[in-house]
């Protein structure tokens, strides 16, 4: 990497960590609000789920302001908005202040995926690499958001953790502000000229035409292959917790009971389960390096086809294996965890390939609409198939999902 290349990755490393801290941050900090304000999990999760949506509702007017205003103004704009949610979040005094906050936080959130691969894709000379320490960041702030959360509660009442986590952000977007690099270091002359002339669709009308414009067959291809992928990651990882505690018990039985006094407080909070959902998402960080570094060394939308293959036998595989024992167990959780997320720099150096650099802020805004929005039913469909069939059929169907979207990606490579 060039030093160009090395201030942009480092920019967006800091910008990708801190909206999954964030995100990661808010279901610890809900177990101390349904106890401060004697509130209902019903409210609070839909006070959250409002949050959450606006963050990936927001990703296409984000993909829009990104072509219009730049990528540096949009991610340092989301980087002193997160910051300035968790300020207001900080001296919320009740849940219609945490709802604002909350909001305020989707909203500054959602500009980021747009804004930040699009400075990649046409920044970064040496984009493989970009696109892999950018999801290594972004799995490191996944891991790590719940872990500092919890570890500053120890510490801190919930407001001064709010307080606190707020500054690295603020931080990070001063010092965007002064940061040099040439954000379209990686596209040629002639394609930077007439990014430079693009202000974004003026008009709805506008808008529509440059959609059309952008929907060739082939990125209609990836945006439904990465809708697909919303729906398995989602619906892979929303349950995974529970059922790793179901299918540990089966194979262990309940281990506290050979470390801790079974009448202590440790005892009571320790869930090994929770440890290896979060090994799981560390793993991810491997993964999301190798897939940055097969996107230089083999076509990316081949590499999806390679993913979601490996995908689907994972699915196929899980619960044979997690029934199998603990070893078994730990072994499926990794493969999943790994290839999970290495699909990442695959999708984005795919969504690149099937765009043009002055409508890249828009591509991005759909397609994390696809993986936010869309992929946000994954949830549904697999609480659904686990209230009214099984763990294994629940498995099946992601399988099935990771199956159908291969097949797309093969049609999208071998179509003349």
């Amino acid at each position: 990497m060039n030093g160009n290349d090395r201030s942009i990755v480092g920019f967006v490393m800091a910008g990708h960590g801190m909206v999954h801290i964030y995100e990661l941050s808010i279901p610890i900090l809900m177990t101390i609000w349904l106890l401060e304000f004697s509130t209902t999990a019903a409210l609070l999760g839909t006070v959250v789920a409002v949050g959450y949506g606006l963050f990936g509702v927001g990703a296409l007017p984000g993909g829009l302001l990104v072509d219009r205003y730049g990528s540096r103004t949009l991610v340092v704009g989301c980087l002193a908005g997160m910051g300035l949610s968790f300020l207001v979040l900080s001296v919320a005094p009740s849940i219609p202040g945490i709802a604002v906050a909350l909001a305020l936080w989707g909203i500054s959130a959602s500009v980021y995926h747009p804004a930040g691969l699009t400075l990649i894709s046409n920044g970064v000379v040496d984009r493989g690499r970009g696109f892999a320490f950018h999801g290594m960041a972004g799995n490191a702030g996944i891991a790590g958001g719940p872990l500092v959360t919890a570890l500053l509660l120890l510490a801190f009442d919930w407001q001064t953790v709010a307080m606190l986590l707020a500054a690295p952000a603020l931080v990070a977007a001063a010092v965007g502000l002064r940061i040099e690099f040439d954000p379209t270091a990686a596209i040629d002359e002639r394609d930077a000229e007439t990014l430079d002339k693009s202000t974004g669709p003026e008009s709805l009308s506008a808008f529509l035409d440059q959609s059309r414009t952008l929907f060739t067959a082939g990125f209609a291809l990836v945006f439904v292959v990465v809708a697909l992928n919303g729906l398995y990651y989602r619906g892979a990882l929303t349950f995974l917790p529970d059922l790793l505690g179901d299918f540990l018990t089966a194979a262990v039985g309940d281990v506290r009971l050979g470390l801790f006094d079974p009448d202590s407080t440790v005892a009571e909070e320790f869930d090994l389960s929770s440890y290896l959902y979060a090994g799981l998402l560390t793993v991810g960080i491997g993964g999301q390096y190798l897939g940055g570094r097969l996107t230089e060394r083999i076509e990316p939308d081949r590499g999806l086809i390679v993913m979601l293959s490996s995908l689907c036998v994972i699915a196929l595989a899980f619960v044979p294996a997690a029934r199998a024992g603990l070893g078994g167990l730990v072994v499926a959780s990794v493969a999943l965890g790994f290839t999970l997320f290495a699909m990442q720099p695959l999708t984005q150096a795919t969504i690149t390939k099937y765009s043009v650099p002055e409508s890249r802020g828009l591509s991005f805004g759909y397609t994390y609409l696809a993986i936010f929005g869309i992929g946000a039913l994954g949830a549904a469909i697999t609480g659904t198939v686990l209230t009214y069939a099984s763990v294994s059929v629940m498995f099946v169907v992601l399988a099935g999902i990771a199956a159908t979207a291969g097949a797309i990606a093969v049609v999208l490579v071998t179509r003349p």
